[in-house]
């Protein structure tokens, strides 16, 4: 045995050499291994056979597998191409398999003959489908937590909103069901430390709707008409002349507007402009 039949058949891949006319000269052991392994019912080495011939009768269709291995084994005996390849499945019975095949020229004696190298990819194909799957699961599993996050987003809208219309609904209730009431006992004769019971309620009433102010929109719902009106012209930088004339009432009628729209706001006993703070409303 020469020692280049001895490197042919140390070989893993199933090695087969054609002449000119696609016909089987020589073939490695591992080429064998396999007809024997898969039941070949002809000689295993199948050297005589001709390999064009097995794939036209096994081709249905024309640009099925086995019509485009033929067609590219004969560009290569042909010399219209220097190599060919493809992958393909190969499955028996009992277990999916793929093979990538590869033909080239026959260089040197027996020109215009080709080299077949079919090769077990069964592993990398494998590979190859596990992780298509896993990419798979991953997008689906984005496309669920998309979905998640559009309806969380959805859901904290409502519940912002419903929040909003609490806050609305609590400075309004304030205003018309209890403040009105507060201004009748403040506007009665009282004792003095019924009124300042009286002024401590308004405070504190004050107080607790006043983090809800975070809004101009909000001021409409707690602020008379007259003071909405003032507190619009304080937010423009007017002076209390200047708005006294506008709303046609004495400067300390203003003054007295300016008052209760800190008071409503919870800004009596503290130093922050007034102005400013109506401006980080808006």
């Amino acid at each position: 045995m020469s020692i280049y039949k001895v490197a042919l058949d140390s070989v893993s891949a199933h090695i087969a050499i054609l002449d000119k006319d696609g016909n089987i000269i020589e073939t490695n052991r591992a080429w064998s291994k396999f007809g024997v392994d898969n039941g070949i019912e002809t000689e295993p080495s199948c050297i005589g056979r001709n390999y064009l011939e097995v794939c036209d009768r096994a081709s249905k269709e024309e640009l099925d597998e086995p019509a485009v291995i033929a067609g590219g084994i004969r560009q290569v005996i042909s010399g219209q191409i220097e190599e060919f390849f493809i992958n393909y499945p190969c499955h028996s019975p009992t277990e999916e398999r793929w093979f990538a095949l590869k033909v080239v020229p026959f260089r040197g004696e027996g020109a215009g003959s080709a080299v077949m190298s079919h090769e077990n990819i069964t592993p990398l194909m494998k590979a190859h489908q596990e992780l298509a799957q896993r990419e798979k699961e991953v997008r689906e599993n984005v496309e669920k937590l998309e979905e998640s996050n559009i309806a969380l987003k959805v859901l904290l809208d409502h519940r912002q909103k419903d929040r909003e219309k609490l806050e609305e609904n609590l400075l309004s209730n304030v205003r018309s069901l209890v403040l009105p009431y507060v201004q009748e006992l403040m506007d009665a004769r009282l004792a003095k430390r019924e009124r300042s019971l009286v002024e401590i309620i308004e405070d504190r009433l004050n107080e607790v709707t006043s983090p809800f102010m975070n809004r101009l929109s909000s001021l409409h719902s707690l602020l008379t008409p007259q003071e909405i009106k003032v507190a619009t012209m304080v937010k423009e930088g007017r002076s209390s002349s200047e708005m006294a004339d506008v709303l046609m009432i004495s400067v300390s009628g203003v003054d007295f507007h300016r008052k209760q729209i800190r008071k409503k706001l919870g800004m009596t006993g503290t130093s922050r402009n007034l102005r400013s703070y109506l401006l980080s409303l808006g």
